[in-house]
């Protein structure tokens, strides 16, 4: 079934009026608890408020009434979203005797998704998108064009400060839709009320290659102030346009722009349940990578924990290729079955399902919980996936060599792994001999310095405080496990120590509550071996102990950059900015050190500047968004030139310090 094919699917069949909107409870709760809503009321929370807005215009795309999103940041981090939908109803919603569209934003659980007529399939499930917003927002304005007219409501706070009014006819070029303006409330959002354009661009991106031929346009108008600081740099409008005919599987060929792919085609198939009330779409293409990367979706919404239709894909996935394997004699009678980590090395694959009823665990819809979700998505796959192997042997050939070159890997890592832990035993210890460890076993105050190379090892194991700071020092460069598996990584003599050292386990045997210190900082050079060094350890962190980044224990040391000595005062600046600024407030008669590596300061001057809790400069390493932080990684330690190339030229700009 094709993509416009399945869109007929979604439309609603009913009218969209006054009477469709059905009451379930009041807003009272949302500004005391918004954490129950948006899951925080931080910079994800923030964004979140975006989403529920644009989400309410792409259940329309859904209904096959929209295909024409806008969203623009304006100043004062105002919010605007437009739509060319139906336009929230106006007419009186007879149950509470006020206007359908005041309704929606004035009480909680309202809305057009639970009559079972408006919406087909809807993303809005909870009904609580629109009201949420309004009452976290210090002020919201909606427009809506019905009928040739134009409607204007202003609330504040949740409450409306105006009626419902009809502005006349509505001004040339607008039909119908809805338009929404807001501004989040700082009394809420007290960490920042400053929208990031990458963040939204991703999700609004993302919602272009799921909604295919859906038109998505997001423009910046804000004045440098009112952005971020790493966003102040560009022009005044910024803006990028979405819109993706391919739909999932330009989704797919995206995510991979910058990987060499096995097969050239993305596979693409879909189906449609008997009870036509819901979907299923897959897109798929595999790489040289020994990575997968699985991103689902229902009603357009992320699921990134995964759910029913995603455990269904997998256990099919799995099913088929061994089937085809035994049937084509690939896997031969005694030889064990391919498991579905090797099935699933370099898969890049992106699930979208559609439904009627929805059915998410929590409000931030994170997993899908409909069981008949993981029988449509399993017996589509195997049909299909069975099929296209079949049809096409040279490219199910190349999968194949994958997925048992794969199982090869695996077996020679567990051997690897109980060569290691027999050799561990009888050497009677699973501490490094390098490792100079701390007295204290309490992770809440633990941590462990990474330091490039033995002289700054000997001077942070001179400096450190014993009790609660070890030691870990490394020489020479490591391995690039971008591009290595795990049976490489456990024959590796500058990896293994940091593994036995942090106590976790790596790959299918990490746990991370075996972790032995509760910080892990990265000590290297303020120069270009010192950044190779701290990507590859990155690298490695991110690939096979990803849940340690995930929690927050990986940090980057900031050793300073000058030491500036007036008389026989120490001053140590950290950036060329504030080295200025040091030099300008001592007003000459100074001298100036520029640090080329740890190894020039002494144990008293490393603890000073770089260890001691009180004074030093430690950043912490998140992922807040794994795609990019994995199309990163793979253009800058993968084997293709051109994309690190590119990136090179694009950043290079960016540039502050060139050690040349």
């Amino acid at each position: 079934m094709e993509i416009n094919e399945m869109t007929d699917m979604t439309k609603a069949e009913k009218a969209y009026d006054g009477d469709q909107i059905q009451v379930l409870e009041g807003l009272e709760a949302v500004r005391k608890r918004p954490g129950m809503y948006i899951g925080s009321t931080g910079p994800r929370g923030l964004h979140h408020l975006v989403y529920e807005i644009v989400d309410n215009a792409i259940d329309e795309a859904l209904a096959g009434f929209c295909d024409k999103i806008d969203v623009r940041l304006l100043p004062g981090n105002v919010v605007y979203v437009s739509d060319n939908g139906r336009g929230i109803p106006v007419g009186v919603q007879h149950k509470t005797g006020l206007p359908a569209v005041t309704v929606v934003f004035t009480i909680l659980h309202a809305g057009g998704k639970f009559g079972g007529g408006s919406y087909k399939v809807s993303g809005g499930l909870h009904g609580v998108g629109a009201s949420v917003v309004n009452a976290l927002s210090t002020w919201l304005e909606v427009e809506v064009v019905s009928e040739g007219q134009l409607y204007f409501q202003r609330f504040e706070r949740g409450k409306a400060v105006t009626q419902l009014e009809n502005c006349g006819p509505a001004p040339q070029g607008r039909e119908r839709g809805t338009v929404v303006r807001f501004q989040a409330d700082p009394e809420i959002f007290k960490e920042t009320t400053v929208y990031e354009y990458e963040v939204l661009q991703k999700r609004l991106r993302e919602q272009a290659f799921l909604n295919a031929g859906v038109h998505i346009q997001l423009t910046d108008e804000r004045p440098a102030e009112d952005r971020p600081e790493s966003e102040r740099d560009r022009e005044i409008p910024y803006q990028n346009s979405y819109c993706y005919e391919g739909g999932i599987s330009s989704f797919v060929e995206h995510i991979n722009a910058s990987k060499d792919v096995l097969h050239p085609d993305v596979i693409h198939f879909s189906a449609v349940a008997e009870d036509e009330n819901s979907t299923a779409e897959v897109a798929l293409q595999y790489t040289d990578t020994y990575q997968e990367q699985i991103f689902s979706f229902a009603n357009n919404i992320r699921t990134t924990d995964g759910g029913t239709h995603e455990d269904g894909f997998k256990r099919a996935l799995t099913r088929v290729m061994n089937d085809y394997a035994r049937k084509y004699n690939i896997l031969k009678e005694n030889d064990k079955n391919l498991s579905g980590e090797d099935v699933r090395e370099g898969l890049t694959c992106v699930i979208s399902v559609k439904l009627k009823e929805a059915q998410f665990e929590g409000q931030t819809k994170a997993k899908l919980g409909n069981t008949e979700m993981s029988s449509l998505v399993s017996s589509m796959l195997y049909k299909h996936m069975m099929t296209y192997l079949e049809e096409n042997p040279a490219t199910a050939r190349t999968i194949f060599d994958k997925a048992l070159s794969a199982s090869r890997a695996r077996e020679a890592a567990r051997k690897a792994r109980d060569l290691a832990r027999r050799k561990t035993a009888l050497e009677n210890t699973t501490l490094p001999g390098k490792l100079a460890d701390c007295q204290s076993r309490d992770t809440e105050e633990t941590e462990i310095y990474i330091v490039e190379g033995d002289s700054a090892g000997g001077s942070a194991k001179g400096g450190r405080d014993r009790k609660f700071q070890a030691i870990l020092p490394l020489w020479g460069k490591m391995l690039n496990v971008e591009k290595a598996r795990l049976d490489k990584v456990y024959s590796n003599e500058k990896l293994m120590p940091v593994v036995m050292a942090l106590g976790t386990g790596i790959g299918e045997d990490f746990d991370l509550s075996k972790l032995r210190y509760g910080k892990i900082i990265i000590m290297a050079d303020a120069d270009v071996d010192g950044s190779h060094i701290r990507t590859l350890l990155l690298t490695f962190f991110f690939r096979f102990m990803r849940p340690l980044v995930e929690e927050g224990h990986v940090y980057l040391a900031q050793p300073p950059l000058y030491r500036i000595t007036k008389g026989k005062r120490h001053y140590y600046a950290f950036s060329d900015q504030q080295r200025d600024q040091i030099m300008a407030e001592l007003a000459g008669g100074y001298e100036i050190q520029r640090y080329k590596g740890l190894g020039e300061m002494d144990s008293e001057q490393l603890w000073e500047t770089t260890m001691n809790p009180e004074n030093r400069v430690i950043v912490r390493i998140t992922i807040e968004d794994a795609e990019k932080a994995d199309e990163a990684f793979t253009i800058l330690m993968g084997d293709q030139v051109e994309p690190r190339k590119k990136f090179i030229e694009e950043n290079s700009d960016l540039v502050k310090d060139l050690d040349v």
